[in-house]
C-alpha cells in the first residue's frame, strides 16, 4: 500500500449482505470449486518465500532485485502456458524512466516494466476481467531490506495461483466465457505509477471493454481488530460503481467461502483514504468497477520485518480462493455486470 502522511482512528463499521444467488450455470459452480480447490496455502508459500526472499532485494522500481522479480513471474506465466497478450515472449509492458520521472513525487527511478498474462475467453473474448496485484515494494534502506511479503509479495502469489486455476480449467476445456489479464503493476509504491501507466497511457484492452479489476493489495495477515476472528477481509469499493459486482461479490462468498467480508474501510468518510491508496483506483476513475481485497495494517508494514514466516498461509489461501470464485463468476456471467454509479473524483 501507498503511504498517506496521516494515520487517523478509525470509523464506524459497515456491514452489506445480499441473499441473490449467482448467476453460472450449475456446472460452472461444479467446475468453480473443483479448480479453486488448486489454490493451496503450500503453493502459496512456496512461491512467497521465494518473491519475498533477501535475494530480490526489495523489489525497489526499476532496481536489479525488481528485475528479477519480473522475470520470477515471467518464467511462472512461459511454464505454464499462459500467454502473453503483448504477443510472443513478450510479458513485460514497458514503463519508461523519463515518463516514471515526470509522475513520481520524489526521486529519480530506471525504465520498469509491468508484467502481463492472459486467459482468452472462449464466448466473449472482447471482454476483459482483470485482476491486478503490484510487484514492487520499498527496497533497501539503510542497509536492510524490506521484503514486502505482505506488501505485496502476499497479492502477487495469489495471483499466480488463480492464474494457474484457470488455466487448468482451459485445459479441461472448461475455461472462462470472457477474458482474463493477470496485471502484475510496478512503481505502486512511488504513487500508483504502474496502473497509471496502464489506465492513462498504454492500456493493452480499452476501458471500455474493461468489466472490472479485482486488485489483491495486502492479503496475508491480521490486523488487529481481527485477532480474535481472524477469518476476515476488508473489501473496499465493490459498491462503489456497480450494484452487481458488490452484489455477486457477497453471493459468492456466501455460497462458496463464509469469510467475514468487513467494509471499515469502505465509508467514504474513512480518514484514511484507502480506496484512493492502491491500483484500482486509476481503473475506478475511469469507470470501471473494481473490489479492492485487503487485510488491514500491522506492525509491519512498511518495515523490513515485513518477512513471508509472518504470513498465515491458510488465511491467504481462503481470500485468494474469494478473488478466484469471484472472477469465475463474474467471467462466466451470461450478461456483462453493469457500472450504475458514476466515480466522485477525490
Amino acid at each position: 500500500m501507498k503511504k498517506i502522511l496521516y494515520m487517523a482512528s478509525a470509523v464506524a463499521f459497515m456491514a452489506c449482505g445480499s441473499s441473490k444467488t449467482t448467476s453460472s450455470e450449475d456446472a460452472n459452480v461444479d467446475q468453480a470449486v473443483k479448480y479453486a480447490a488448486s489454490i493451496t496455502a503450500k503453493d502459496l508459500g512456496k512461491h512467497l518465500f521465494i518473491y519475498a526472499s533477501d535475494a530480490f532485494e526489495g523489489r525497489d522500481t526499476g532496481e536489479p532485485g525488481q528485475k528479477m522479480a519480473v522475470a520470477y513471474l515471467k518464467d511462472f506465466y512461459v511454464s505454464e502456458g499462459i500467454v502473453s497478450p503483448l504477443g510472443g515472449d513478450d510479458y513485460f509492458q514497458e514503463v519508461p524512466a523519463e515518463w516514471i520521472n515526470k509522475n513520481v513525487r520524489r526521486g529519480t527511478f530506471k525504465d520498469s516494466e509491468n508484467v502481463v498474462a492472459f486467459i482468452k475467453g472462449s464466448e466473449k473474448p472482447e471482454e476483459i476481467v482483470v485482476i491486478s496485484a503490484h510487484l514492487d515494494h520499498e527496497g533497501i534502506k539503510d542497509g536492510e531490506i524490506y521484503n514486502g511479503a505482505d506488501d505485496d509479495g502476499s497479492g502477487t502469489v495469489a495471483m499466480l495461483e488463480i492464474a494457474q486455476a484457470f488455466k487448468m480449467a482451459v485445459k479441461a476445456g472448461k475455461g472462462p466465457k470472457r477474458s482474463i489479464l493477470f496485471l502484475h503493476v510496478t512503481g505502486e509504491e512511488k504513487g500508483l505509477l504502474g496502473s497509471k501507466y496502464y489506465t492513462d497511457v498504454d492500456p493493452i484492452f480499452p476501458l471500455a471493454n474493461t468489466v472490472c479489476d479485482l486488485n489483491i493489495d495486502m492479503v496475508g495477515r491480521i490486523d488487529d481488530r481481527h485477532k480474535a476472528d481472524p477469518n476476515y477481509v476488508y473489501l473496499i469499493g465493490s459498491d462503489k460503481l456497480s450494484t452487481e459486482l458488490h452484489d455477486v461479490s457477497e453471493a459468492v462468498n456466501k455460497k462458496y467461502m463464509n469469510i467475514n467480508l468487513d467494509y471499515k474501510y469502505n465509508d467514504e468518510n474513512d480518514p484514511n483514504r484507502f480506496y484512493y491508496r492502491s491500483d484500482h483506483y486509476n481503473f475506478a476513475k475511469n469507470n470501471v468497477p473494481i473490489i479492492f481485497y485487503f487485510n488491514g495494517t500491522h506492525a509491519d508494514y512498511h518495515k523490513p520485518s515485513d518477512t513471508p514466516d509472518k504470513i498465515n498461509y491458510d488465511l491467504l489461501e481462503n481470500r485468494t480462493r474469494l478473488v478466484f470464485h469471484t472472477a469465475w463468476e463474474v467471467a462466466n456471467m451470461k450478461k456483462r455486470i453493469i457500472a450504475d454509479k458514476v466515480e466522485k473524483s477525490e
